[in-house]
């Protein structure tokens, strides 16, 4: 008898996630659009000022954070779906998520880099 490797059915969590995770990245892009709209874009300093700002530093770690989790769980799915080969899949799952883990790291590291 063949095992064979399936999806881990991961449903409601997933569809969730996917949601608060948008949520998450709307409030935040709709905040920085009114950040734009009030003149945050006219000085290096006004941007800067903006973004060192503790309540906004926590806000673009989460937007980051939900961007990076919801990234991982669209292409994972992608990868469960339509990649046959399990230690392919594997592959792709580990580079995936240390594509996601650097990319994650390296945007909190320019975005606080003021």
């Amino acid at each position: 008898m063949k095992c064979i490797v399936v999806g881990a059915h991961y449903g409601l969590m997933d569809w969730l996630a996917q949601r608060v995770t948008a949520v998450v990245m709307a409030i935040f892009t709709l905040i920085v659009f009114a950040a734009m709209l009030g003149g945050v874009l006219g000085s290096r300093e006004a941007w800067q000022s903006f973004m060192s700002n503790g309540v906004i530093r926590f806000a673009s770690f989460l937007f980051i954070v939900s961007l990076c989790y919801h990234a991982w769980v669209g292409v994972r799915d992608i990868w469960m779906d339509y990649i046959n080969s399990a230690a392919l899949r594997l592959i792709l799952h580990a580079a995936t998520l240390l594509a996601l883990l650097g990319y994650a790291g390296w945007a909190i590291q320019i975005i606080w880099r003021l």
